[in-house]
């Protein structure tokens, strides 16, 4: 434990972060999810439509630091690319 009391805080803080991230990282997970079982069921525009809200979800995780940038739009092309993939 801590002894200096500027540690303490930045122990709490990262707490906070850890657990905002970890909710935004499983929310993401579960955006893509949606999306590949709506695409697999053959509803193309309910996919459509969760496509589009994954991936707002998806910027928004890189505008708050929870992904880098480059890490954002890899999942927002490889998500694209399998909902598409199914679909055919």
């Amino acid at each position: 434990m801590a002894n200096i009391q500027s540690q303490k805080k930045r122990n709490r803080q990262n707490e906070k972060r850890y657990a905002r991230n970890k909710a935004i990282r499983s929310e993401l997970k579960t955006r893509e999810k949606n999306v590949m079982i709506a695409a697999e069921a053959g509803n193309m525009a309910e996919a459509e439509e969760l496509l589009r809200i994954a991936q707002k979800q998806i910027d928004m995780a890189e505008t708050k630091g929870v992904l880098h940038a480059n890490t954002a739009a890899r999942r927002k092309s490889r998500l694209t690319r399998q909902m598409r993939s199914v679909s055919v």
